[in-house]
């Protein structure tokens, strides 16, 4: 992304996408918890399977 200080907005120079400052930290606002529930599935996941092995010995 560049910066148009004219304009004061982002652009991308692949797809044209325009974005001002706020409007990208809301994406990525949106975007964020997406990536930690995956990870807090995963981490979940091994616990699980922690406490499943634990309990067969």
């Amino acid at each position: 992304m560049v910066y148009d200080p004219n304009l004061k907005m982002y652009t991308c120079k692949s797809c044209g996408l325009t974005l001002r400052y706020h409007e990208i930290i809301e994406l990525r606002r949106k975007n964020i918890p997406e990536f930690r529930s995956e990870e807090q599935r995963k981490r979940e996941k091994k616990e699980y399977l922690k406490w499943w092995l634990s309990e067969k010995k």
